[in-house]
């Protein structure tokens, strides 16, 4: 059995990076409910605005309509809502394409598939500490980013960002990517970083 992975839904997002995302989800699944419906679990990465046109979908009933009965579940990070589905406690994942990659690259038999892409450009903002006018790209030079976990899309994208601004993330930036891409506001907001890359949250400081 071949499991499937789907990009993820959103409207037009005004952000500063482009990433693509994916939702996963098992290609025989799904049982029928008393009314005849089909249940579905599907697992996101994250609750976020970004995914607000999914979220309509569930309330205005479209997928009852189609005979879906769906439940939707927050993972909190890529390789959990991954887990789910390998283990077959979701149905369906929405998520980044990278967890796809690494269980492809694993060697795993029973790896995931994307099938839909939903969205052009994901939600990712880079958030400064102190006030800046006229910002442009060479101004995190020399200066301290938390920029999520290692491997995650959020981070991909950031330092692919960098190298089309003629910035080498390995030697021009110090990039902390020791923490969760949840947890990156937490950390700034605590006093950690110059700037954070950070995904539809607002920070007080």
């Amino acid at each position: 059995m071949r499991k499937l992975s789907i990009r993820k839904a959103g409207a037009a997002c005004l952000a500063a990076l482009t990433a693509l995302a994916v939702l996963t989800g098992c290609g025989d699944s799904g049982e029928a409910s008393k009314d005849g419906k089909t249940e579905m679990v599907l697992n996101e990465v994250a609750h976020s605005i970004f995914y607000a046109p999914m979220y309509v979908a569930i309330e205005e009933g479209y997928f009852a309509e189609a005979g879906i009965e769906l439940t939707l579940v927050t993972g909190f990070g890529a390789d959990k809502t991954m887990t789910a589905v390998l283990t077959g406690e979701a149905d369906i994942g929405f998520m980044g394409s990278e967890s796809t990659i690494y269980t492809y690259a694993g060697g795993t038999e029973d790896y995931v598939v994307n099938f839909a892409q939903l969205t052009q450009r994901a939600g990712n903002f880079l958030v400064s500490r102190e006030p800046i006018e006229d910002f442009t790209w060479d101004m995190v030079k020399g200066r301290d980013v938390l920029g999520g976990r290692a491997g995650g899309m959020p981070e991909m994208v950031f330092e692919y960002i960098l190298e089309k601004n003629g910035i080498d993330p390995a030697t021009d930036v110090s990039i902390d990517q020791s923490i969760d891409f949840g947890s990156t506001a937490a950390a700034f907001s605590g006093g950690q970083g110059d700037f954070t890359v950070v995904r539809d949250v607002l920070l007080h400081h």
